[in-house]
């Protein structure tokens, strides 16, 4: 890890991009993220390790630091992980969305007889992304309560960024059987498959080949952080150059915000791919950038 926040600057204008999407950025009410955040430093189950925080600030302290990396365009990410607070958490994030315009208006669901309503409502309210998260919120992705979920999704084309692979530590519901079985009844269903699909990346990976609707993004990958993470197809990534995003995970990472984009830097897949991923897949996927 030898990238810092100052290098980023320098390395976007050489590549000659405007700036960065981060389709994987969290923002939170202030009481579920204080969860969030005292889960990530008791090193919780579903995480396997220790994991301090680095940008452990204010909302507002937080957007600028994004603004100041050079992130143009952002998602503001919470994941209902128990029925009854989705609700609660998509009224915030609309607040949320009023207040910051280079963020993403974000919601996120949990499988109960009342997504069927809220979901509709809320895309006819102007979300551009939703957030779902097998692991932490420990569902299936085909439960059935999803059906109607899945349908104005699919119909309505707002993508979901949706946590399914099994690190940093399986779930009874993680892997990609799930989003297979899924997939075959909603097949032009949106999916942003987080983190690559770790560690079932080809798996993923053979979904986004079938399914055009299908992407995955960078969050977390080849990081310094997990250096006993499976190994890649680096060559199968640079074949499905216009289904790969960027995410990072901001704030919730233990290292600077800049070793994400050197660790895909160097994996040596070239510019044009670099400049795919950082920006010309986000702004495909989330819409201009003001």
């Amino acid at each position: 890890m030898t990238w810092q926040d100052a290098d980023l600057a320098a390395y976007l204008e050489r590549l000659g991009v405007p700036g960065i999407v981060d389709v994987h950025v969290h923002f939170m009410a202030p009481q579920v993220l204080a969860k969030v955040w005292a889960y990530f430093d008791a090193a919780g189950p579903k995480l396997g390790r220790a994991w301090p925080i680095h940008y452990r600030t204010s909302d507002e302290e937080r957007v600028e630091t994004l603004r100041a990396l050079g992130v143009r365009r952002f998602t503001a990410l919470s994941y209902a992980h128990k029925p009854g607070v989705a609700g609660f958490m998509n009224d915030w994030l609309a607040g949320f969305a009023e207040r910051v315009p280079d963020s993403v208006r974000s919601a996120t669901f949990f499988p109960e007889a009342e997504a069927a309503e809220y979901v509709p409502a809320v895309i006819a309210d102007g979300v551009r992304v939703f957030k779902a998260h097998l692991q932490v919120g420990e569902f299936a992705a085909d439960d059935p309560l999803l059906d109607p979920v899945w349908a104005a999704i699919e119909e309505a084309q707002v993508p979901v960024v949706l946590h399914a692979g099994s690190g940093p530590m399986p779930g009874p519901h993680t892997g990609p059987q799930g989003v297979a079985q899924v997939l075959r009844r909603f097949p032009r269903l949106p999916l942003v498959i987080a983190h690559l699909g770790m560690p079932e990346v080809d798996a993923f990976c053979d979904l986004a080949e079938q399914y055009p609707n299908v992407r995955l993004d960078t969050t977390m990958t080849f990081v310094d952080f997990f250096p006993d993470r499976p190994p890649v197809d680096t060559q199968r990534l640079l074949r499905l150059q216009d289904r790969i995003v960027f995410g990072s995970d901001f704030p919730n990472i233990p290292y600077p915000y800049a070793h994400q984009v050197e660790a895909l830097d160097r994996l040596g897949l070239g510019d044009d791919w670099m400049r795919a991923v950082l920006w010309d897949n986000g702004v495909e996927l989330l819409g201009p950038v003001g």
